[in-house]
């Protein structure tokens, strides 16, 4: 007489679902392993401090505070390289001069900001910045003012730095 075996069907289920979790846990571990190698995230992550250092740096360059005037132009020589250094630091003697004869705080808020631009490649990047820049006087009301700043960043040892800024243009300059 032929024996026949049946098969616990709950063994075979559990079975199952353990190759299932198997598979679904090697899958898990590597698009993880995927994503973390993958360079667009290291390319997001670069441009998330550009998108930092930039909207830092062109405030601080759009503040200044004429009762701490040297601590607030360090700050502007800290945020700048090349030619913006070099401008600044050619500048600061006769600027000094005025705001001490002009006796203003200007504070900057960053309102937005964009990376418009980056080379990872040459360590090179574009920013958009959108302030408002207060501007109290020794006597009167504050007069806030909404502007668009372009920024171009370099790398430096010591991070991403302003090496350009200037006005965004507003509006357009072409007509029919």
């Amino acid at each position: 007489m032929a024996r026949t075996t049946t098969r616990n069907p709950l063994l075979l289920a559990a079975a199952g679902l353990a190759l299932l979790a198997a598979g679904g846990a090697g899958w898990g571990g590597w698009s993880w392993y995927a994503a973390a190698h993958d360079e667009s995230a290291a390319y997001a992550a670069t441009r998330d401090e550009v998108l930092s250092a930039g909207e830092q740096a062109v405030q601080n360059l759009n503040t200044l505070d004429h009762r701490d005037l040297r601590r607030g132009l360090d700050t502007w020589r800290d945020s700048a390289t090349g030619d913006l250094l070099t401008q600044l630091t050619a500048g600061r003697p006769e600027f000094e001069r005025q705001i001490q004869q002009a006796k203003t705080v200007t504070t900057a808020k960053v309102l937005s900001g964009a990376v418009t631009e980056l080379d990872t490649r040459t360590g090179r990047a574009s920013v958009m910045v959108a302030l408002r820049v207060t501007v109290t006087p020794p006597k009167g009301a504050p007069n806030a003012k909404e502007s668009r700043m372009l920024g171009e960043l370099t790398r430096t040892p010591q991070g991403w730095k302003l090496s350009a800024l200037g006005q965004a243009p507003v509006g357009s300059a072409a007509t029919g």
